[in-house]
């Protein structure tokens, strides 16, 4: 649906020229719902101004659903963008219209006939669940209804993309996991392909199915989100994981730990799938004699499946200890010490 190949955007020349991305290359499947994440000034915004035509590349080639659009100008550009819309993290609404009045706006530029356009934004307000405020002016509306009107505009001509450039970052949480269930029931019901990004983990866990996480321009890791969560490879996808798995309150508990029981070890826990249901704390405590304490847990759901984390401090003689960590690996639960003494 979408290939990117060794695709380059170089701004300024000589000395101080800057590669926002650097020799990216990516393909995304029609109808998934592919994430990209990394910190400010990783690339990230450069990459789906490219998606969309709004920047070439300076090298590379960039194509969607077979139209290499990094080759296009002029009409011929313009065409090809109908079908890749986009949302904003400050909804870029017209604020002199209505809700409707906002959606059929690119309806009217594209002269669509008006019953056809009132038919169209009906639909679309069922959709996005704001049935009822059809009349309402975008001052208002919530930020969350304000985010429904600004999906409900990029879906009306029927585009084949939907690109999200920090969609839900001026959201709070509760209104955050709104919006995301509901590009998630767009996704699943009308088979949109979703590219978004983000610099919060949450989101890409609680809805993509693939990520790429970038750092200075370049893609330094990809991979189905399940996969990078039970084993990230990189430092910075560590520290994006982190986000979701060790809190503060748990790396707070960890320094008390430490500091309490200086000879102990502590190790971190991933379980995948059916092996989040199973009682391997219980097993581990009744064969080995060790203190373990639990400092911190919890199960996270991702579109490959459950993941869970624990992180315990084990107290005891060495080859004890030893042993123990042995026994997990060898019930299949990745295991890594992160602290000894």
């Amino acid at each position: 649906m979408i290939r990117l190949a060794n695709v380059k955007k170089q701004f300024g020349l000589g000395a101080i020229s800057i590669a926002a991305v650097d020799d990216v290359s990516l393909d995304i499947t029609k109808g998934e719902i592919f994430g990209v994440i990394g910190y400010s000034g990783a690339g990230k915004s450069t990459l789906i101004r490219l998606l969309n035509g709004l920047e070439m590349p300076t090298s590379g080639t960039i194509a969607i659903g077979g139209l290499e659009i990094s080759s296009m100008t002029g009409k011929e550009l313009r065409e090809a963008r109908q079908k890749v819309t986009m949302i904003f993290q400050h909804f870029n609404l017209l604020w002199s219209r209505t809700v409707k009045e906002n959606i059929a706006f690119p309806l009217e530029i594209a002269n669509v006939p008006k019953s056809e356009r009132e038919r169209k934004v009906a639909e679309l307000i069922e959709i996005v669940g704001l049935s009822g405020r059809e009349n309402a002016y975008p001052s208002e509306l919530s930020g969350g209804q304000k985010q429904r009107v600004g999906i409900a505009r990029a879906l009306a001509n029927d585009p084949e993309v939907l690109l999200c450039d920090e969609a839900t970052s001026a959201l709070d949480p509760e209104t955050t996991d709104s919006i995301l269930d509901l590009l998630t029931g767009i996704n699943e019901r009308l088979g949109l392909t979703i590219v978004l990004i983000t610099h919060e983990m949450h989101v890409i866990r609680k809805i993509c199915h693939r990520v790429a996480v970038m750092e200075a321009g370049k893609v330094v890791e990809m991979g189905n989100v399940l996969d990078v969560f039970q084993s990230p490879q990189e430092p910075i996808t560590k520290r994006f994981v982190s986000q979701i798995t060790e809190p503060v309150e748990a790396k707070q508990a960890i320094t008390h730990i430490i500091e309490e029981y200086p000879n102990g070890k502590l190790i971190k826990l991933v379980f995948v799938g059916e092996r989040t249901e199973q009682p391997v704390l219980a097993s581990l405590i009744r064969k080995f004699d060790v203190e373990i304490n639990i400092v911190q847990g919890n199960i996270s759901h991702t579109h490959g499946g459950a993941y869970g984390t624990l992180i315990l401090h084990l107290n005891g003689e060495a080859p004890i200890v030893q042993e123990a960590i042995h026994f997990l690996n060898e019930e299949d639960v990745r295991t890594e010490v992160i602290s000894n003494d």
